[in-house]
């Protein structure tokens, strides 16, 4: 087992939610996936505890970098009326066989302030099935 810095992170998106086609969202420095299930109480009299079942996960997540005026994949990505796919690897250079991947809802955001750079930020959740194989 080894630990691996961020710095290779990379994501790459697809145009629309029907091809398979990959883009890397060029300057970013951060993102992040969430893979949480909901849970129903079913404690009953008696029980010794609250017990619980688990429902169906979901999956959403966000990114952060810079505005890159030579690339726009993130806002071809977010306006696909059919979604988007998505790859999200933690170390695409050392462990290019780890990522979690999958449709996706794109967001896409930008923010810009005097005195600082601009910044894009995206969001994104699940539009159909995941695979975590990180």
């Amino acid at each position: 087992m080894a630990r691996h810095s961020g710095r290779f992170g990379r994501v790459l998106l697809s145009d629309t939610g029907t091809t398979h086609t990959l883009t890397t969202v060029a300057s970013l420095d951060s993102w992040k996936v969430d893979r949480k299930a909901s849970r129903q109480d079913v404690t009953a009299f008696g029980d010794a505890n609250k017990t619980y079942v688990q429902d169906l996960a979901d999956v959403n997540g966000s990114f952060t970098g810079w505005w890159d005026d030579t690339e726009d994949q993130a806002w071809v990505s977010a306006a696909s009326s059919s979604g988007c796919y998505m790859y999200l690897y933690p170390d695409v250079t050392n462990n290019p066989e780890k990522y979690a991947y999958g449709p996706a809802w794109m967001d896409a955001s930008i923010d810009v302030a005097v005195g600082t750079p601009v910044k894009i930020t995206g969001t994104f959740a699940a539009n159909g099935d995941w695979v975590f194989n990180l």
